[in-house]
């Protein structure tokens, strides 16, 4: 299998994959910041530095850098070219599109029937103060883009959520808040492979963030059917046959979805579990590019 991996150069995923490939497939790195379209009498032609995008059985995105809006649209509009022309995107660019933003996944998990915290999303001062009454007064500010907790705060004082909004809507951010739910200090990271899923548990004493960045301890975890059936119409909600999604035990027994990533990292899950991920991930493109 040829395959073209969107990520960094120092990408630990990208070593990651060539380990698992050894000599059985292909693995050229690409860049989204060098991403061209040519569109003349032969068509619309895409590329990366000196990677022809139509040539691989595959494309695995690994990678969303930041950018500007202009540059983020052009690269999903040239992902899209590219699974037009008949080559397999993983994952494809309206999964990327919707997962990456919080306020679009959150809003399909709770159309596809799935629990999620109360949300409420908006732009000005006096909505953000009226959402949070109406969030019981403690909640957590989000950005709208952005992973492994970072940029999320707990808010739960009135004094500090007026300061904290004020610096939101200075800074002309949309002001993402859902409730906190009161947990057991863990929550739960499945990640999808196709149809396989696989389970860990991470925990955090010293942070109500369970993020392996900042710090949580995992330990390997069976999800039930329950749960599994939970992360598989969540990854069908926005389109990601390879997802990342977050479950949250609550105290009062309930189980909430809580993010979905469609660029999902396996380095934790591997080692706690002791499982070569990057060869199911490689098993699963094989199948999908029918190579």
């Amino acid at each position: 299998m040829r395959l073209v991996v969107l990520a960094s150069p120092e990408s630990w995923y990208l070593a990651d994959l060539r380990r698992a490939a050894g000599e059985r497939h292909q693995i050229r790195r690409a860049s989204f910041s060098r991403l061209v379209s040519r569109l003349d009498a032969h068509g619309c032609a895409i590329g990366s530095g000196e990677i022809d995008l139509a040539t691989p059985d595959g494309v695995l995105v690994r990678t969303m850098p930041p950018g500007s809006l202009e540059q983020v649209v052009f690269r999903m509009d040239a992902l899209a070219r590219v699974e037009a022309a008949g080559i397999p995107v993983v994952n494809p660019p309206k999964a990327l599109e919707a997962a990456v933003d919080k306020y679009l996944a959150s809003a399909k998990l709770k159309a596809a029937g799935l629990p999620v915290p109360r949300t409420v999303v908006c732009q000005t001062v006096d909505d953000a103060m009226a959402a949070f009454d109406f969030l019981g007064r403690d909640v957590v500010v989000k950005p709208l883009f952005g992973s492994e907790g970072r940029g999320m705060a707990r808010v739960a004082d009135e004094a500090v959520a007026l300061r904290v909004f004020k610096a939101l809507a200075q800074a002309q951010s949309v002001l993402y808040l859902q409730e906190f739910i009161l947990h057991h200090g863990f929550d739960l990271r499945l990640l999808l492979v196709g149809n396989r899923v696989l389970g860990m548990k991470r925990t955090n004493p010293t942070d109500w963030r369970t993020n392996v960045a900042r710090g949580a301890t995992t330990e390997p975890f069976e999800p039930t059917e329950k749960m599994r059936d939970m992360a598989r119409s969540a990854a069908l909600a926005v389109g990601a046959p390879l997802a990342g999604v977050d479950l949250l035990p609550a105290r009062d027994g309930r189980l909430y979805v809580l993010e979905i990533n469609a660029v999902p990292g396996w380095r934790a899950l591997a080692s706690t579990l002791q499982i070569d991920v990057a060869a199911l991930v490689l098993d699963y493109l094989q199948e999908v590019c029918g190579r």
